[in-house]
């Protein structure tokens, strides 16, 4: 009896493993991304999941081949098959293919593995010609196929610095070249340019407005945006390609990115990776871009910040608000007693409608008497209203309360004097979101997260107000004016 002859090949695809596994377990693709096959076809109509299903090919030399699936696991990503047949003479030839997740870059680690026997004498050739034309060659053809590839040209050697285009494109944006009102926001038509280390360029179908960046456009934060300079913190769309050192992204990808420099209000926007997240297929990019911000914001006011649960009483401002509305819904999910804060009887029904039990409905920023007369006063307040209701605010706090300023709709908040909140045994914090995203596992965590509770319906989905990219300037006028109701973003 022949000898087994063994061989064994390993490598790191750039790549998450659903992506490479998605291909790998469809038993008849390889004629679609592997270049030794010439075409392919499952026998007797069968699925190409199925296990004991029979693929019938032929390789580009003219060599015929028959393999049988003998086995699928989706959850350990691994399949293993067989030869039934084959002009090639590889005996008993069994194989398994293993993928397991790269934690750094979100990777994927590929292990083909096959034994067989063979003619005397021809041992060194057939286990050359596995490792080096099926294994090695089929590795390199993957590559190529996820990045975009035929399969059938040359494989580019290297990572993603071998798909950067060189090339710089054109983007529509909208500018700011003074501080003030909305009308400075100019629709203009600018260039991207590649991408640099670090960064991808996306392809941009959505783009989150928030209240951060009319701050932005009245020069209350001049050191975040000088002038000229181009709005917005969050975006959704499609990569179009990387710089040096990225891995774990593909051209097409459908990604999000929540980045603490400005420059979303565009079309195409170069952005460092570690800003950016990969969206599931039930995230499309308008709730994205609507929610990323919003939802990361939500989640560290009620966790990390607010410590928010069962019996806690929460008060938010500007409950019909992008923000407020994710807050109302994931609070009350996790047993508080939701309270807000509207300017209108329909921001009043929207709110309900999205978890806010008790709503004041108030255009003078006068509340606090209604909150204790509801439950006593608020254990934690989330303000995004500023100065104009500070005094309300400490009012209606409980003692041990928790006030957090996250926003100055009304204008900046005065001076917080500690020995006032002595009085009350009070806290009071102003935070800032990219404090709480500042590393790409953390921006990951979190947003998986805000997708597991839309999943879960434990945040429901608010209205989303849509404006074309060239129409930002309206959009800010609407917000400021309180007529909006949920997260709005910009098409571009």
């Amino acid at each position: 009896m022949a000898t087994l002859q063994k061989v064994v090949r390993s490598t790191v695809i750039d790549a998450p493993v659903e992506r490479v596994w998605e291909v790998l377990r469809d038993f008849n693709s390889h004629d679609r991304w592997h270049d030794v096959v010439e075409r392919s076809r499952i026998e007797g109509g069968e699925r190409p999941d199925q296990v004991g299903c029979v693929r019938a090919f032929t390789l580009r030399d003219g060599n015929r081949i028959r393999e049988q699936l003998l086995a699928l696991s989706d959850e350990e990503h691994r399949s293993t098959y067989c030869i039934v047949e084959a002009t090639v003479p590889l005996l008993r030839y069994v194989a398994t293919l293993t993928l397991k997740r790269v934690t750094d870059g979100d990777r994927t680690f590929w292990h083909w593995e096959s034994t067989f026997a063979t003619p005397p004498g021809r041992e060194r050739e057939l286990s050359a010609m596995v490792a080096r034309d099926v294994y090695e060659a089929g590795f390199e053809n993957l590559r190529r196929h996820l990045l975009g590839g035929t399969g059938r040209e040359a494989a580019p050697r290297g990572t993603w610095t071998s798909i950067a285009s060189a090339a710089a494109v054109e983007t529509r944006e909208v500018r700011v070249s003074r501080y003030g009102e909305p009308e400075v926001l100019e629709p203009a038509v600018g260039t991207c340019p590649p991408p640099r280390d670090g960064e991808l360029r996306i392809r941009q179908r959505a783009i989150g407005v928030n209240y951060l960046d009319v701050y932005l456009r009245r020069g209350w934060i001049p050191h975040m945006l000088p002038v000229p300079g181009i709005p917005g913190m969050e975006a959704a769309g499609s990569v179009l390609d990387a710089g040096p050192g990225v891995s774990g992204f593909l051209p097409r990808d459908r990604v999000a990115y929540l980045c603490a420099q400005p420059g979303a209000y565009a079309s195409v926007r170069c952005v460092p990776a570690d800003c950016v997240v990969r969206l599931p297929d039930a995230v499309d990019d308008e709730t994205a871009a609507a929610l990323l911000l919003k939802g990361a914001t939500a989640d560290y006011l009620l966790r990390d910040l607010g410590r928010v649960g069962r019996g806690t009483r929460l008060l938010v401002h500007a409950a019909a608000g992008g923000v407020g509305l994710v807050l109302c819904s994931w609070a009350r999910h996790l047993g508080a007693t939701v309270m807000g804060t509207v300017s209108s009887d329909e921001k009043a029904r929207v709110a309900r409608e999205h978890g806010c039990e008790h709503v004041v409905v108030t255009a003078d920023y006068r509340f606090a008497e209604a909150v204790h007369r509801v439950c006593g006063g608020a254990d934690v307040i989330v303000d995004g209203l500023g100065d104009a209701a500070a005094d309300e605010n400490f009012a209606a706090l409980a003692p041990g309360g928790h006030w957090i300023s996250l926003g100055q709709a009304s204008g900046p908040l005065r001076p917080i004097d500690p020995n006032r909140l002595v009085e009350k045994s009070a806290s009071f914090s102003r935070p800032a979101v990219f404090h709480y995203v500042s590393t790409a596992a953390m921006l990951r965590e979190r947003a998986q997260r805000v997708w597991d509770a839309l999943a879960s319906g434990a945040v429901r989905v608010p209205p989303v107000g849509r404006y074309a990219l060239d129409a930002a300037a309206q959009a800010h006028a609407d917000l400021e004016s309180r007529s909006t109701i949920g997260p709005l973003v910009l098409v571009a």
